[in-house]
């Protein structure tokens, strides 16, 4: 067993990873198509493969960890490839930061959506004399700089195009409750982009995307 894997391929199925990253199987174990769905089956099965829609790595020892789900996958406006999950996951590792959504696809960086962390909330607005409403803080230029600093921080260790330029602040969590979380507690990324994403563009000073 190691961590942050799903562990080998079972024996008798073939694993391979195609050019664009995603997880492609075949074997006796693997599905044949989908019930009365000969669409959703070609999409799926081509040449003997199931096009898992997973973005995944394999290591020396054969084990497979998913990174990302290929259709939530964002391409910059240079064409390149950015994992969302990846630099949410580092953006969640700061401790001010407890939720994080990033946007950018034909755009020329990326910025985000943020969610403070409640404890970072409670020290910083105890030790500045403000409210704990996230509206409120999201105003505040001194909060919003506290933020900045932590993503910086974070940014240091990704890539150039994996960077997040320019964030805003969320109103509330991102949970089960409001939509925005699945119950598997997986990010809801077309409703916060509805939700947040007159917001997310206006982070581009006006700038079109590219086609």
């Amino acid at each position: 067993i190691k961590i942050d894997t799903v562990g080998p391929a079972l024996p008798g199925v073939e694993i391979k990873i195609a050019a664009d990253g995603e997880l492609l199987v075949r074997g006796e174990l693997t599905m044949q198509g989908y019930w009365n769905a000969p669409d959703l089956s070609a999409e799926a099965l081509k040449d003997g493969w199931v096009h898992t829609g997973d973005i995944a790595e394999l290591d020396a020892d054969g084990y497979i960890k998913i990174t990302d789900r290929k259709k939530d996958i964002i391409v910059n406006s240079g064409g390149d490839n950015v994992s969302p999950q990846r630099v949410e996951n580092a953006l969640t590792f700061a401790p001010e930061i407890a939720q994080a959504m990033v946007y950018g696809d034909k755009r020329p960086h990326l910025v985000a959506v943020l969610v403070p962390d409640e404890e970072f909330v409670a020290k910083w607005t105890k030790e500045n004399g403000h409210d704990r409403d996230l509206e409120t803080l999201a105003e505040l230029q001194p909060f919003h700089e506290a933020l900045r600093t932590a993503v910086d921080g974070v940014n240091k260790n990704l890539s150039l195009i994996e960077q997040v330029r320019r964030f805003i602040i969320a109103s509330e969590g991102f949970s089960i409750d409001n939509g925005l979380m699945t119950p598997t507690l997986k990010p809801r990324r077309h409703l916060i982009t509805e939700k947040y994403g007159e917001r997310l563009e206006a982070l581009y000073g006006g700038r079109a995307k590219t086609s």
